[in-house]
């Protein structure tokens, strides 16, 4: 043993040597000799007599005493025996079947919780605790504990909990779910040996909170109905089943050319102030009425953007359906990191339950500088944080979790669409390509088109769904055909033509249809289509309908023309909605009803 390893041991052990004693009564000559007893046979110490026991008066322990020594401490006061029947009674609630308030209220509940208290085996409450020897920025490092786990949770003695995130030779790094500002250095930590997790339930629903399950909207408490952890494992290939149920975004350039399934996960990626998050409201507007759970995790956005968020679906009916978690960009590192997590432990609980969640990270590229942030204070390695496998590691066990599982485990499904925020149109940065190669496909937002007043700002030639067409009606599937290779033709030749003035006939077709096709493709925010009026669109285009209209009055000519259907024909509408199929005879039906119509309009007379 070197000089240091012996100094470093001497230590140790002057500190196991000293105990101090918390109580409200000074105990007798007896007492003590009995507790330097426990005490030497605890550390292994022949000699009793080596054993210093500092005695303190403390009011806030009522009755018995604390017992404080190394790293470990035993509560035999009244509060400690409280606050262990307290968590028990709670685990036994929340575990049980019984969790519902109907039950909670019943006589029968009343009975098993008056049995389990009666039958409760009090014992001691031993503890593993340690000291804060440094805190700032949301990370603290504490010395003592010495058996923590990755992702446990440990209390300060203010009541602020922290999550072990970094487990050293000598010390543990913690990041903290709360301010820094009541944490000093030499605050004692206890050891919980429980996961981190979130409290889940329906009580959820229309709700606004924050990454760790507490209501910030005011409405008052959350009633729980279950427990599930940040970090779980994502279901096994066994466990999932095919994508093939549409998860109808109501946006006709996204469900037209890349459909999204339900346990898909579609990244929506672009330029800052492109519109990427209003694809994601106007996707969890269109779910109303189709029984799918929304999760919006808001990551590093202000509070004031959140708040112009929740109001916009509050209005549009979709926060009945709809949670917003949020860590905005006031909060700390920790919580911005696990907000994305909290979402999915949320999600997952409906999923087990066999319904469909929609989940919206906005943004993962804020989430990873969080992460960074985190891991730098940590004094992590700079050659292993420079945006390296770690980050590829954060977002792929978290998009991983979003699947569609077998009716055995009960059949639900988390459609995921994170969100990814590029920096001058950049696809091939670190992060970007991490979750281009994670997910199952992308929805690129293209800058000069958004500017160009097309809007979704969609870029056809990188955009792409790998589900592809499994994920779309036949009626959908059918009518959207060709349009891909259409708009690709007329990009194409749009550019050619720039140089050349005399076009052939079939040359000027294609650049009106193609023409037309771009702006039937635009569409203002908030106002998703139905799979029908998306299908009748389509089909009218096939068909040339829209070719020969002024540019400017082509979306005024659309919207008449739905209009028509709905009033007049709402047996094309009803036969698309159940039947989802598009046969021979009803597309030529809307064709023949949309000449009609073009004929007799104002728009083209």
């Amino acid at each position: 043993m070197t000089h240091t390893d012996v100094n470093g041991a001497n230590k140790k052990a002057m500190k196991a040597q000293t105990a101090t004693l918390l109580c409200v009564t000074e105990p007798s000559e007896e007492q003590i000799a009995g507790i330097k007893k426990f005490i030497a046979k605890e550390l292994n110490e022949e000699n009793e007599e080596k054993i210093r026991l500092e005695i303190v008066k403390d009011p806030a322990v009522d009755s018995g005493f604390i017992l404080r020594f190394g790293n470990k401490e035993y509560d035999w006061s009244e509060y400690g025996r409280t606050t262990q029947l307290k968590e028990k009674v709670e685990k036994v609630v929340l575990s049980s079947e019984s969790a519902s308030a109907e039950f909670a209220k019943s006589d029968k509940f009343i009975s098993i919780l008056r049995n389990y208290i009666k039958d409760f085996d009090l014992g001691v409450n031993d503890e593993e605790i340690g000291y804060v020897n440094w805190v700032g920025d949301g990370i603290a490092n504490i010395t003592g504990i010495e058996h923590a786990f990755y992702g446990e949770i440990v209390i300060f003695e203010n009541g602020i909990k922290g999550m072990v995130q970094d487990i050293r030779r000598d010390e543990i790094g913690v990041i903290l779910f709360g301010r820094d500002t009541e944490i000093k250095e030499g605050t004692r930590v206890r050891r919980t040996e429980k996961m981190s997790g979130i409290s889940v339930g329906d009580g959820y629903k229309g709700r606004v909170i924050d990454a760790l399950g507490n209501p910030i909207d005011g409405k008052g408490e959350i009633v729980a109905e279950g427990f599930r952890p940040l970090e779980c494992p994502a279901p096994g290939i066994t466990d999932r089943k095919s994508v093939s149920v549409p998860m109808e975004t109501g946006i006709l350039a996204i469900d037209s050319m890349f459909p999204i399934g339900r346990g898909q996960r579609e990244l929506i990626i672009g330029d800052r102030q492109t519109g990427k998050t209003a694809i994601a409201t106007d996707t969890i507007i269109n779910q109303r009425g189709k029984h799918v759970v929304c999760i919006y995790v808001a990551i590093g956005q202000k509070a004031s953007t959140v708040a112009k968020l929740v109001n916009t679906l509050d209005k549009a009916g979709a926060m009945d359906y709809t949670i917003v978690v949020s860590a905005t960009a006031a909060d700390p590192a920790p919580m911005q990191y696990i907000a994305p997590y909290s979402g999915t432990a949320l999600a997952e609980y409906f999923m087990y339950q066999g319904k469909d969640v929609l989940i919206i990270y906005d943004d993962l590229s804020k989430h990873a500088v969080a992460y960074r942030a985190i891991s730098l204070l940590l004094e992590r390695s700079p050659g292993r944080e420079a945006y390296p496998g770690d980050v590829f590691y954060l977002h792929s066990r978290l998009l991983e979790r979003s699947s569609r599982i077998v009716d055995e485990l009960g059949g639900g499904s988390i459609t995921a669409l994170p969100i990814i925020e590029t920096q001058a149109g950049d696809v091939s940065a670190y992060i970007p390509t991490n979750v281009i190669s994670i997910t199952d496909g992308q929805i690129y937002l293209e800058s000069e088109l958004f500017f160009a007043g097309q809007r979704p700002a969609v870029n056809v030639g990188l955009s792409v769904s790998r589900v592809g067409g499994a994920a779309q009606t036949k009626a959908m599937k059918k009518a959207a055909g060709s349009i891909r290779i259409d708009l690709a033709q007329y990009r194409e030749m749009e550019i050619f033509t720039q140089f050349s003035s005399d076009l052939d006939e079939n040359t000027k077709k294609l650049l009106e249809h193609g023409s037309a096709l771009m702006e039937l493709l635009k569409q203002p925010l908030g106002a998703p289509m139905s799979m029908a009026d998306q299908v009748i669109t389509l089909v009218a285009a096939n068909a040339h309908i829209f070719s020969g209209i002024e540019k400017e009055k082509i979306k005024e000519f659309q919207r008449k023309m739905l209009a028509e259907f709905k009033t007049k024909h709402s047996n094309v509408i009803n036969e698309l909605n159940t039947e989802k199929k598009l046969s021979d005879e009803l597309e030529q039906t809307i064709i023949d009803l949309a000449l009609k119509f073009k004929k007799q309009s104002e728009i083209t007379a």
